[in-house]
Parts: structure tokens; C-alpha cells; sequence
């Protein structure tokens, strides 16, 4: 069977970009999001490198860290969207974010504590994508799967019944393959910082110093 979908149900060809980036970091103990990465902050470089991207509009759903979060960011042509529900897990986030979304043929769901996914990557995804659309698509790094993932319009109602956390995955687990593509991407899967010992990792990989444990 033919994993290709019929784009035709929608008007839009606009593939958004949704980039989540409001944890509560519970593990980590303070905002991961704020933590110093280069010259700015963790979420503020996924945040640019997905600006940088050829995805036609960005969303950043943010909710743990607060206001400090939201005045870290300098977006250009990200639109910021508060999930005050962001507690009850990260399917909430996805719905605002999808609510921000509206209209378009596909969304591309990024994690905002995952800088090692560059700008290169998601336009490599976005580009396999539409050249052979899909119901959803995730990304292989050499068999390990992560993200980005891109859902079709299609899949919007099935994104919308979830809840709690890591429920996103439990599609990518579920969905067969005639529904769900693979794109090979030919590097080490990309970390996403949850304790201070994944943010050394990352720092290293990405040849940035570490900043200070306390905030």
C-alpha cells in the first residue's frame, strides 16, 4: 500500500514548524530551557536553528520557567504561544501548538531541549517529506528513531485525542508502516537534556562551554 496521502483535503500547502519547549524540567530542578548554550540560551538556539529552516511558519509553545522563558526568547518570525496546562503533560503542549498551527498541510513537532537537531536536518526531513507526503514521518538516526516528526493534516484529529506525556511516541510505535515513513538520517541520535549530566553531553558535542550548575 502507498504511504503517500492525498494533500487535496486541505487548501493550505504550509508545513509549521512546532517546536515544544514547555517542560516543567522536574528532573533537572531549574528551567532547561534557560540554560546558557553559546552565546544565548537552550530553547533560543533550537528556537534560531528552526527559524533558520525552509518551514514556512514557526511556533514555540512555552509554559515551564515562565515569563523568565519568554524574555530569554528574541524570535524573528516565530510566533510564542503560552500553555498554562503545560503541567498535565506534553500533549498539551502539542494541542496549543496545533491551535497556533491552524490551517496547513503538515506539522513538524521539535523538542526545545534538543539543540543537536540543526538547521540541515530539518530541511532534509521537510524535503523527503514533500516530495513523498505521508500520514506521519520520523526520523532514523542510524535506527534509532527521534525527532523531528512531521504529521499531516490527516493525523490532526489523532494528535488531538491525546494526553499526558510521551504520547506522541505511542503513535510512532502503533502506526503501521504503510502510514508512517522512515527518513535515514546518517548521525548519532540527538540527546534532549533532562538532567545536568545530558546538558555536559550536549555542551561537549556541540563545542560550547558548560555554564555555571547554579543558577
Amino acid at each position: 500500500m502507498s504511504v503517500e496521502h492525498d494533500l487535496s483535503s486541505t487548501t493550505s500547502r504550509e508545513v509549521v514548524g512546532i517546536v515544544l519547549g514547555a517542560g516543567a524540567s522536574t528532573r533537572l530542578g531549574r528551567p532547561k530551557q534557560l540554560l546558557p548554550l553559546g552565546d544565548t540560551t537552550v530553547l533560543s538556539w533550537v528556537v534560531a536553528r528552526v527559524e533558520r529552516s525552509s518551514l514556512d511558519r514557526v511556533v514555540v509553545v512555552v509554559g515551564g520557567g515562565g515569563d523568565d522563558v519568554v524574555r530569554s526568547l528574541s524570535p524573528g518570525r516565530a510566533r510564542i504561544v503560552r500553555n498554562d496546562a503545560y503541567g498535565s503533560g506534553c500533549a498539551s503542549s502539542l494541542l496549543a501548538g496545533l491551535d497556533a498551527a491552524g490551517e496547513c498541510a503538515a506539522v513538524m513537532l521539535l523538542l526545545g531541549d534538543m539543540p543537536e537537531v540543526d538547521t540541515p536536518v530539518i530541511d532534509e526531513v521537510l524535503a523527503r517529506w514533500r516530495a513523498r507526503p505521508s500520514w506521519a514521518a520520523v526520523t532514523s538516526y542510524r535506527g534509532q528513531l527521534g525527532h523531528p516528526f512531521v504529521f499531516s493534516a490527516a493525523a490532526f484529529p489523532t494528535l488531538r485525542g491525546l494526553h499526558g506525556d510521551k504520547a506522541v511516541w505511542k503513535i510512532v510505535d502503533q502506526a503501521p508502516p504503510e502510514r508512517l515513513q522512515r527518513f535515514a538520517v546518517d548521525r548519532p541520535l540527538p540527546r534532549d537534556i533532562d538532567t545536568w549530566e545530558d546538558y555536559v553531553e550536549v555542551c561537549a558535542a556541540l563545542g560550547v562551554p558548560v555554564g555555571s550548575r547554579s543558577e
